[in-house]
């Protein structure tokens, strides 16, 4: 069974959509760790109310980038996580440690990329005056939002969207798309040619 670490940093809306979906059977998978960086994250307290192994990394203590991501790695390998989930991980990864789990970490972006990377995107959306809006899940590579698309959900832009209602539309989707794309990956369903990923 496919074994999961996923990193957080703040409330877990998306690692809930997964427990969700593991715990209903649409994922033959489980979460062997959430792993973040903010000790105060609510996430954190999703995972515990599950059953599910956390640990905390505080990048506010560990100032040390690559020590930081050797204790990071250290967890994953010791719950030995096959897949690793960005769920709301507000750092950068580095080439080094995307290297060592090449192909095998999936970020979920509120934007349809490469359109918008980076954040606040839903801002700049509305401010960029594009009528439709969405979100990606893909894998990470060595850029910042970057990596080959996996799956894509599109959410129209109304006239009196605000930052808030556009960044719940979208929502709704990421806890849709973000789960599946894991579910291709569970059943060996996702192939990595180059940019593209297809679904086989």
């Amino acid at each position: 069974m496919l074994k999961i670490g996923v990193l957080v940093s703040g409330r877990g809306s998306n690692l809930q959509a997964i427990i969700d979906a593991i715990e209903e059977k649409k994922i033959s998978a489980e979460i062997a760790v959430v792993i973040s960086n903010m000790p105060d994250a609510f996430a954190l307290e999703r995972a515990k109310k599950h059953g599910i192994k956390t640990a905390v990394v505080d990048s506010k203590k560990i100032t040390d980038k690559a020590v930081y991501e050797e204790q990071v790695i250290k967890v994953l390998e010791e719950r030995k996580a096959d897949l690793i989930c960005l769920a709301g991980y507000m750092r950068l990864l580095s080439p080094a440690f995307v290297k060592r789990f090449s192909g095998r970490i999936m970020n979920i972006h509120p934007a349809l990329l490469p359109a918008f990377p980076g954040l606040h995107v839903q801002k700049k959306a509305l401010e960029y005056g594009v009528k439709f809006s969405g979100c990606t899940v893909h894998f990470v590579d060595d850029g910042c939002d970057t990596g080959p698309i996996i799956i894509q959900a599109v959410v129209p832009v109304l006239d009196d969207d605000t930052e808030k209602t556009l960044s719940e539309s979208i929502l709704e989707q990421e806890h849709r798309i973000y789960p599946e794309a894991i579910r291709l990956f569970a059943e060996n369903k996702l192939k990595i040619e180059g940019r593209r990923v297809k679904i086989v």
